[in-house]
């Protein structure tokens, strides 16, 4: 029977996430290390999945509304407020979602029609686009370049912007590149958004990883809050990846809209998942910072690994990724990536995966143990050697 004729267009249009390609190649190579996955290598602090058990223990397996718990979204309001200086009402401004990845489809499909244009910074996740695809609309990408460490321009911003624009993705912290944006930097992109009456969804899932300067968050900046749709999560904060658990904090008359696609699509997210969670923002802060240190000996130690080696790379100050250049081998993102794998066994992601601006560099990811990462460099160090044999770098 030929099912491709009764596939829809729009889900024939989308690919498979690249990284998943390269995470699964690694099962193909014996004793490879894979620095592919954004995911913390911590587990969930114990105190968190206790507040899950005793969910259970109570018998608190039933529906919660569809927003979620509203001692959830009341904790969720607090931490906005304590942490960023933002106010959303816990009773109609908060629906707690399955992960950061169902807050942006969610947010998405409510705010996309037919042919409206999604402004997206490139390199970035690569589940926005195909959330746009399958809403409907059209993709645009903005560049974004490591001369400027990744920063998203303003200048460069308004080039891409037609009278068919209607939403920003903001993705500071940023996937792959770990780049920040300023408070500055934000206020020139909040004027850019002003003058073109868009809405901007802002990706905030690392908003907790940062090093030596603090997230802004972008409905903080005046005039955003009414145009600004948070996303933000568990998953990375509280190395809660499996739990899938994350939030929309959006102005009512937005939140009310979205709520409706969200209540369609998962009903509410798991319950005793949710009282994990009240535990995590109650009483997590030590958590956050204790996995925060130790992502930034991590991140010092990579760095300047790779620089040690001769490879290009700005100082990544959010995330938990490096984005090195391997312009100067003279391989592509895709052929480095494979060629260290199969070669060194080591496993990182071609920045292209991430969109065309991404090409000529690969993300490493850092959260996995320092053992594995001097195990990895010292691998990458052999491979680069012999390289440098074999070729003119």
């Amino acid at each position: 029977m030929n099912y491709d004729k009764y596939v829809a267009q729009r889900a024939k249009s989308i690919e498979i996430s690249t990284i998943r390609y390269f995470f699964n190649m690694v099962n193909e190579v014996e004793g490879a290390i894979s620095l592919c996955i954004g995911e913390p290598d911590f587990t969930t602090p114990k105190h968190i999945d206790e507040a899950a058990k005793k969910a259970l223990d109570e018998g608190k397996t039933f529906y919660t509304p569809n927003a979620g718990l509203l001692e959830l979204r009341q904790e969720i309001s607090r931490y906005l407020k304590r942490r960023f200086d933002v106010t959303y009402k816990p009773e109609s401004e908060i629906i707690v979602t399955i992960g950061a990845s169902q807050a942006i489809d969610v947010a998405i499909r409510t705010l996309v029609e037919e042919g409206d244009e999604v402004l997206i910074p490139q390199p970035s996740f690569v589940a926005y686009k195909p959330c746009v695809i399958l809403a409907g609309g059209k993709p645009v990408y903005v560049p974004t370049y490591l001369e400027d460490e990744f920063v998203l321009r303003p200048d460069v911003l308004e080039r891409y912007i037609t009278d068919k624009s209607k939403v920003l993705i903001l993705p500071y912290p940023n996937n792959p590149t770990g780049a920040i944006m300023t408070r500055e930097q934000l206020e020139a992109i909040a004027e850019v958004v002003k003058k073109h009456d868009l809405i901007v969804v802002s990706d905030e899932i690392y908003s907790e990883l940062t090093y030596g300067i603090d997230h802004t968050c972008f409905a903080s900046i005046p005039g955003m809050w009414e145009r600004t749709v948070t996303i933000n999560g568990f998953s990375k904060t509280y190395a809660m990846t499996g739990w899938r658990l994350g939030y929309i904090a959006a102005p009512e008359g937005m939140a009310k809209q979205m709520l409706k696609v969200h209540q369609y699509n998962v009903t509410c997210a798991a319950t005793m998942g949710q009282y994990a969670a009240v535990e995590a923002l109650r009483n997590g802060d030590d958590d956050i910072k204790i996995m925060l240190a130790e992502y930034d000996r991590r991140r010092r130690y990579l760095l300047d690994s790779l620089r040690d080696m001769g490879f290009e790379c700005f100082e990544p100050k959010g995330a938990f990724y490096v984005f090195p250049s391997i312009e100067k081998t003279g391989l592509t993102s895709e052929e480095f990536a494979t060629r260290l794998l199969h070669e060194a066994k080591v496993a990182v992601v071609p920045g292209s995966a991430f969109g065309e601006n991404g090409q000529g560099c690969v993300r490493m990811a850092y959260a996995t143990s320092m053992e594995n990462l001097q195990e990895a460099v010292r691998r990458i160090k052999t491979f680069m050697d012999k390289l440098k044999k074999d070729t003119v770098i």
